[in-house]
């Protein structure tokens, strides 16, 4: 019984993992093919971008004040509390400000755009769209995309500033050390394949959630019910998704 389970529950995981990809197919075809419907990029975008801009801010400034204490921590038994801004910055741009930022906009617009599209999906609004000869995906699924894949790379550029901003404030206040030191500091290892790696990642951690919270909403079933399960799914899914994509994108960004 167990073993049935197993293979069971497996399949199910693969099924799901087929119909999103399908979806991303989809979407992408839609994407480079007009027409894109702009009105409604630009309203998810100010729902996507600007609505997530102090979850991202806040939780990056205080990841950067507790990596600045921590580093400097570490660092003291070895007398190199001088590379705090190093540390700090390169950590964050290379891999915490991607990956904590697309946790954040993950958890709060995955489950948005689920329990938005999964509404629509249980009350046969997308069925109606359907049968007036429109296509779901290219109205509902491509804006989404879209607002994610702007939004999601400057959410992370805004995130990198506010962690080594809040490592600064570690390293004045706590160390003793001028502001000007730490930036010179900060910015001395910095170059653009960091800078590109961070937002390179940041690019397919968008797509990876849109289209995860896409599908879940667009097959979801059973009422109320049924889309609470599918936002919890999709909270779920984009977070394993983005740890387990980061690890091979930093394999890949640290082989080229």
């Amino acid at each position: 019984m167990a073993r049935f389970l197993f293979f069971s529950t497996a399949g199910s995981r693969l099924e799901h993992l087929g119909g999103a990809t399908r979806l991303a197919g989809q979407v992408v075809a839609r994407i480079v093919t007009p027409p894109l419907e702009m009105r409604e990029t630009l309203r998810q975008l100010d729902r996507i971008g600007v609505g997530s801009v102090n979850l991202t801010n806040i939780t990056a400034l205080f990841t950067g004040l507790v990596l600045a204490l921590q580093t400097a921590y570490t660092l003291a038994a070895f007398g190199a509390r001088l590379y705090i801004g190093e540390v700090v910055t390169l950590s964050l741009v290379r891999e915490l400000g991607p990956v904590l930022t697309a946790l954040m906009v993950g958890g709060r617009v995955g489950a948005g755009i689920t329990a938005e599209l999964g509404s629509m999906t249980v009350t046969e609004q997308v069925d109606a769209l359907r049968s007036m000869a429109s296509d779901p995906i290219r109205k509902l699924v491509v804006p989404r995309v879209l607002a994610c894949l702007v939004a999601l790379p400057i959410l992370t550029i805004l995130a990198d500033a506010m962690g080594i901003f809040g490592g600064m404030l570690i390293a004045v206040f706590e160390e003793g050390s001028t502001a000007t030191f730490y930036f010179q500091h900060a910015f001395r290892l910095l170059d653009f394949n960091d800078i590109a790696s961070g937002l390179g990642k940041s690019v397919f951690f968008a797509f990876l959630i849109a289209v995860i919270g896409c599908y879940n909403g667009l097959t979801a079933r059973g009422g109320a019910d049924g889309v609470g399960r599918a936002t919890t799914n999709t909270v779920y899914a984009s977070a394993i998704g983005v740890l387990v994509a980061d690890f091979f994108l930093t394999k890949l960004f640290l082989g080229m």
